[in-house]
């Protein structure tokens, strides 16, 4: 592949805003930075990045900018002080992490300002930018996405596109990070317990892999009764799960270990008991969590 000559603005230069930005440097672009702490653009610019000095020139300079910020806040912190000149015509590609309704409402903002908001959910890590099999979520305008497709590929080799809805991306990245966060926890709760009762990380690895490469085929299992309202406890009855659980609660008490988490879980499935759900199956608790509980 040939190296590719177009330009681009990336305002944000944490980890993952340094990695974008040293991406598109490698296939051609002209990229202009903008970021809080100048001196993270420094080796950025010794590469040939051009540093603005405000965000008004940061944005002025590219028709496309990549904002890799913590949240919504920071970009409204960032580009609310920008004048309408600046933002008036720009293509905001936003790989900042928030909320699907936040997503939403910045791509008001950015309408109400002549600016066009493509929401952005990154699934990998800045060691994955720029890699041919990493991939991102795009939601928002069909014909924006289409027309920089090119240029959102550097970020990420895979693009998917999710629809016009805005805050569409923004929710498939918080499920990934619901699933990534929670199952991460538990393998440190995993190794807290193997700690205290005399066994390292390294001894449970492969038995911690081999349990979580099995979930994928329950995965597929529950997908497909659950959208059939299937909850039948033909296999896996929710006062057996209750049980189980209760035994890894226990286990933890008697261990030492901190026992917030699985008493979390526990208390969930107790829920699903009295909520009348013992002889169905566990996939019933989906039915539960769809509700807030009256703490919530």
């Amino acid at each position: 592949m040939g190296i590719e000559k177009s330009s681009v603005t990336v305002v944000g230069l944490g980890p993952m805003g340094r990695a974008m930005a040293a991406a598109f440097l490698d296939r051609g672009y002209d990229v202009t930075l903008w970021n809080r702490t100048a001196s993270r653009a420094d080796e950025l610019v010794a590469r040939g990045a051009v540093f603005a000095p405000t965000v008004d020139d940061a944005l002025a300079a590219n028709e496309v900018v990549v904002l890799s910020l913590t949240d919504y806040t920071a970009m409204y912190d960032v580009l609310e002080p920008a004048t309408a000149r600046a933002l008036a015509g720009r293509i905001l590609v936003n790989l900042s992490s928030d909320t699907p309704e936040r997503a939403r409402a910045a791509a008001r903002w950015a309408a109400e300002r002549g600016a066009v908001h493509l929401t952005g959910g990154v699934t990998v890590s800045p060691a994955g930018i720029g890699q041919p099999d990493s991939s991102t979520f795009y939601s928002g305008p069909r014909e924006v996405f289409e027309e920089h497709r090119s240029l959102l590929e550097v970020v990420t080799g895979h693009v998917a596109y999710q629809g016009e809805d805005p805050g569409l991306a923004a929710l498939l990245y918080q499920l990934g990070m619901v699933m990534f966060w929670t199952s991460m926890v538990s393998y440190w709760q995993a190794i807290a317990l193997a700690r205290a009762n005399g066994l390292t990380a390294a001894d449970i690895l492969p038995h911690a892999v081999d349990t979580a490469n099995s979930l994928t085929g329950f995965f597929a299992f529950y997908a497909e009764r659950i959208d059939a309202g299937n909850h039948l406890g033909d296999v896996d009855r929710l006062a057996m799960g209750a049980a189980s659980v209760e035994h890894v609660l226990h286990t933890f008490a008697d261990s030492g270990v901190d026992t917030a988490l699985p008493a979390a879980v526990a208390d969930l499935f107790r829920r699903g008991m009295d909520a009348g759900h013992a002889t169905d199956s566990f996939s019933s608790l989906v039915e539960l969590m769809r509700t807030p509980t009256a703490s919530s």
